[in-house]
Parts: C-alpha cells; sequence; structure tokens
C-alpha cells in the first residue's frame, strides 16, 4: 500500500494565495425581483460605490439588480484605492454561492458571524487530515508540529494587532471569555471596595454583565458612561467622571449596534492620567480596520475568531507586559502549571499561566489562516470600500418609507440597525429571510444602546469586505416591498 504524501501544512497555512486553487461554486441563476416604480435609480457618486438619488428626486423607474454573485460587481465602476474589489474576496467563499429559499444568498449578519473564506476551511481539514495532535507536551513529530502551528498562530495574532511579542497573546475561546478571564485573573485581585469601573451605555452585554459580577463581589462600582444623541461616548461625561476611584475603564472599538467607533486612543490616554487600566472590546473592530493595541494605549484587548473569518470557539487576548504581571491563575490543570505536589504547585508564566487545558488547536490553525487570508488585502483599502459601501447603504436605506436608522456618529463600521414603521424586527427579518437576505433582529446583546433611544428591539444589516452595493439594493428593494403590502 503505497502512502500519500502529506502536505506542508505550515506552507498551506502561512501563503493561503498559493494553495491550490479550489473550483467555486456554481452561483445560482439570477431570481426575477418585482420593483415598485417608485425605487430611485443610483448614479455612481461615491468613489467605489454608486451613490442612490435622495428620495423624492424624479427618476425614471430602475430595476434592483439581481444578478448571481460574481456578476453583483457590475454595480461598481470602480475600485476602491488600492485595487481592491469585493469579489477577490468573494470568490474564496464557498458559502456566498448558495441559495436561500430560492434566491441567492445576501449576507447581511456579518455583525453576529462572518463566513468563512476556502483557505481557513482548508486549513481546518489539512490539520485534521495530516497534523493532528496535543501540543505542548509531546515528544513525537506531529506534537512538534502541531505546537509549531499553534505557536505559529500566537505569533500571527501578535503581528496583527501590532503587540511587542507573541508572549502578549493568550488563546481564549472569544471575546466573552477573555473580558471573563480579564475579571477574573486581573481584576479580584486588584479591585477594593469603592473602586470604579466606567462602562460606556453603548457596550455589548459581555462587556457589562463581567464588571457587574465582580463589582458586587469586591464591592466596587459599575459607572455608566452616556451617549450623546448620535450615539457616540459623551466625552465631556467620560471625563466628568474619571477619578482617583477609576480603576478600569473598558470600551469597545466598534459597537455592535450602532457601530460607533471612539477615540479610543483618547480615551486610553486620559485614562492613564489617573491611573486607570484600559480594556478594549475588538469584536466588531478587527474585521474592518488595521488595528495597534499599543497606538491605542490599550492595557487589554480581546476579539472573536469568528467575527474575523476563522472558526467560532478561539480568540485572543492581548496584554501588556505590566498587565501580564498582574494576572493570577483563573482555572487550574494542564499545561499552565510547571510543576505540581500535594505539597505545592509552580505555575508556568504567562501567556500559558492562563491557558490550562488542551487549547483549541484547530481553532486556532483556522484563525492562523483567517488572518493570513485577510493580511493578503490592502487592509487600508478594504476599509475605504466598506466605508464606500456604508455611505451607499445610508442613502439606499433612506429612501425607504418609515425605515429609521439607529445612531448617527461621525465615525462608525458599516453597521445598520434600523427599525421599520408598522413592523416588528422579528417580522423584517422573517420577511427579508424569504427573500434570501440574512440579518438580525432582536437587543442585539445591547439592551442599555437601544434603550438609550426608547426602543427594546431593532432590525441590524452588518456588512463585510465581501458585500455589495447589488446586495444593498435587494435589501432595499425587499424593504419597500414590504412596506407596500406585496
Amino acid at each position: 500500500m503505497t502512502t500519500p504524501d502529506v502536505p506542508d501544512l505550515r506552507t498551506l497555512l502561512r501563503a493561503p494565495a498559493q494553495t491550490p486553487a479550489q473550483t467555486p461554486v456554481p452561483a445560482p441563476a439570477a431570481v426575477p425581483t418585482p420593483v415598485p416604480a417608485d425605487v430611485p435609480a443610483a448614479p455612481a457618486e461615491v468613489p467605489g460605490v454608486p451613490a442612490p438619488v435622495p428620495a423624492g428626486t424624479p427618476a425614471a423607474p430602475a430595476p434592483v439588480p439581481t444578478a448571481a454573485p460574481e456578476d453583483a460587481l457590475a454595480a461598481l465602476p470602480a475600485t476602491a484605492p488600492g485595487g481592491f474589489t469585493p469579489e477577490q474576496a468573494r470568490k474564496d467563499v464557498p458559502i456566498l454561492h448558495r441559495t436561500v429559499n430560492g434566491h441567492p444568498l445576501v449576507w447581511l449578519d456579518n455583525g453576529a458571524t462572518t463566513q468563512k473564506p476556502r483557505q481557513v476551511i482548508e486549513a481546518l481539514s489539512a490539520y485534521y487530515g495530516a497534523a493532528n495532535s496535543n501540543i505542548h507536551r509531546g515528544a513525537h513529530t506531529m506534537a512538534r508540529e502541531a505546537t509549531e502551528l499553534y505557536e505559529a498562530g500566537r505569533t500571527a495574532v501578535a503581528e496583527f494587532l501590532g503587540a511587542a511579542s507573541p508572549e502578549n497573546i493568550a488563546f481564549v475561546r472569544g471575546t466573552t471569555e477573555g473580558i471573563n478571564l480579564v475579571a477574573q485573573s486581573w481584576g479580584r485581585s486588584v479591585l477594593q471596595p469603592g473602586d470604579e469601573i466606567l462602562v460606556p451605555v453603548l457596550e455589548h452585554h459581555s462587556n457589562i454583565v463581567p464588571w457587574q459580577l465582580l463589582a458586587k463581589e469586591t464591592h466596587a462600582r459599575v459607572v455608566p458612561v452616556p451617549l450623546t444623541p448620535e450615539g457616540e461616548i459623551d466625552q465631556k461625561a467620560y471625563a466628568d467622571l474619571l477619578s482617583a476611584r477609576t480603576q478600569l475603564v473598558v470600551v469597545s472599538q466598534a459597537s455592535n449596534v450602532l457601530g460607533t467607533v471612539p477615540p479610543v486612543a483618547e480615551m486610553a490616554a486620559l485614562a492613564h492620567r489617573y491611573d486607570a487600566r484600559v480594556l478594549v472590546d475588538g469584536a466588531q473592530a478587527v474585521a474592518h480596520m488595521p488595528v495597534d493595541v499599543r497606538r491605542l494605549g490599550a492595557d487589554f484587548y480581546v476579539f472573536s475568531g469568528h467575527k474575523l473569518f476563522a472558526p467560532t470557539g478561539i480568540g485572543a487576548l492581548y496584554m501588556t507586559p505590566e498587565m501580564m504581571g498582574a494576572m493570577r491563575p483563573w482555572q487550574g490543570g494542564g499545561n499552565m502549571i510547571e510543576s505540581v505536589s500535594f505539597e505545592r504547585t509552580t505555575f508556568a508564566p504567562v501567556p500559558h499561566l492562563l491557558e490550562a487545558g488542551t487549547g483549541h488547536i484547530s481553532g486556532v490553525v483556522g484563525l492562523l489562516a483567517a488572518i493570513d487570508w485577510l493580511r493578503s488585502f490592502d487592509r487600508e483599502a478594504v476599509t475605504a470600500y466598506e466605508n464606500a459601501l456604508m455611505t451607499y447603504a445610508t442613502q439606499a436605506m433612506a429612501t425607504v418609507p418609515g425605515l429609521e436608522v439607529i445612531g448617527s456618529a461621525a465615525e462608525r463600521i458599516a453597521v445598520l440597525t434600523f427599525t421599520l414603521a408598522g413592523h416588528d424586527p422579528a417580522s423584517v427579518a422573517d420577511w427579508l429571510d424569504r427573500d434570501g437576505i440574512a440579518v438580525r433582529a432582536g437587543h442585539h446583546c445591547a439592551q442599555p444602546a437601544l434603550a438609550h433611544y426608547g426602543l427594546e428591539s431593532a432590525a441590524r444589516a452588518s456588512f463585510a469586505l465581501y458585500n455589495t452595493s447589488d446586495e444593498v439594493d435587494q435589501l432595499v428593494a425587499s424593504l419597500r416591498r414590504l412596506q407596500a403590502g406585496a
């Protein structure tokens, strides 16, 4: 029996663009979509993305494009600066070429999770097919190979975030676990009665609840930082709330419900004047903008892989060297120790101190592949494209009668949370799903932010680098049919 050749997995992961091309899944045939006669035309005005005519402007009826995914680029007259087009990303993502309810899939739920490129899918398959082993404590070849992959993933995350060293990175299941880890490993040993944790109202529940639990245990206080009517963090109120009692400021680099991008670096610099530490939730930011944790001034930075085109169940926590020295064991077990006896246990240094048990090795492999895939594009060009697409989508959504977008911060990622007069958000999402359009509805794990606008729930369309203006047009056309009672 001939032994098959084993692929060089490290080459596969570190240079995904060089992996054998996979035949794209054929795109489904276009589905004719009736369009109301009052849908305005959309001449090209925004660089890289055509801008719709403002509501009320006379225009000849224009049918909304319903082409298959690979044809959607016809709506884009120019590429973004740096040469990026969404087609470059779409060709790598198999699931974008399936149908849902007889329609081509329009995936606008990227804020919840992103779809995975073939490079990630192939990396996971190659790992389990050729290199599956536990790590760090095996002397055989495959254990060494798996360990090299795992640590290559740590290095890739450090480079991706602008960290000084891979030792600044600990692997976690995701943003939620990373925040809880900081609360339990750092916060429990630092916070004293009367200390304060400043938490903006726009935060995800995962950046509120752990601090409430910790405050109750330590008799500290969680202090909410209010928002402006536009959905921005009230910087004057923030500055006024900082004091000698402030031990920690937590803030999302981008809001999952409003899309708001706060001035994190300025907020961190101000917090540090009071000797407060700063934790940045990067879950929504990492897929949309380059990140440099040292320029941000983050003491801690956390993100989830599945928001970054990687598998679920893997994420990373960045810590400054100073914070690494302050971390205490949270979970005990294998991998986080140096020696164990019934008389005395000594612990491994951070980051291994924080990685008890067998890690999500294949998740790290997938995260490594996802980072390599994303870094194959010009990140500044991707950000410019998404900003142009957001401008286009904002203008297009304004033509839907009774639709109101929530939040209008000057700096936002491509997230549009909205309500539609006469329809609850769940029914809006259900209607769109019939047309193959995936959006999210509910409180988005950000109830205080929605309550700021007097809402309990809303619908949300969230975009990624592989979304197109044609998909925006399909979203708008479907919403207009809903309002027309079609």
